[in-house]
């Protein structure tokens, strides 16, 4: 009917890539126990993605990253859905925040491409792992 509508490939706002030796597996226990993040539910599902995750600011507001099979990590600043759904939905105020990524991320993200897949996580969609507004307050 066109009424939901979401575009294939990928959001914009490319912060870099896995660094080399890094797993999945690691990159979520340090973004879990340093930062805050944990699944999201909610977000569109991209191509080729293996992760996608989010840390809550506040209500209103959230930092989302995707991770992709092909290394590539991907991120951005915006409204939560439970806040703002029809802005979230429309991708109003979506921000670039690749420097809070960046430090985020630290010895696990760098500029460099690499070729090695990443392997999807069964875990990643698991509701244990879901952030919510509730567990913020």
């Amino acid at each position: 009917m066109g009424i939901i509508h979401h575009e294939k490939g990928r959001q914009r706002y490319h912060i870099g890539w896995v660094a080399p030796g890094r797993t999945l597996a690691e990159i979520k226990v340090h973004l879990h126990t340093k930062w805050g993040f944990g699944n999201h539910f909610v977000a569109w599902k991209d191509e080729g993605q293996v992760l996608s995750w989010r840390k809550l600011q506040d209500f209103n507001d959230q930092y989302h990253l995707r991770v992709f099979e092909d290394r590539e990590i991907r991120g951005h600043f915006e409204f939560t859905p439970e806040a703002h759904p029809l802005a979230h939905f429309e991708e109003t105020g979506e921000k670039d925040a690749t420097a809070d990524f960046l430090k985020f991320l630290g010895e696990f993200v760098t500029i460099e491409r690499t070729f090695v897949l990443m392997e999807i996580d069964p875990e990643a969609y698991n509701p244990d792992s879901e952030v919510t507004i509730e567990q913020k307050m």
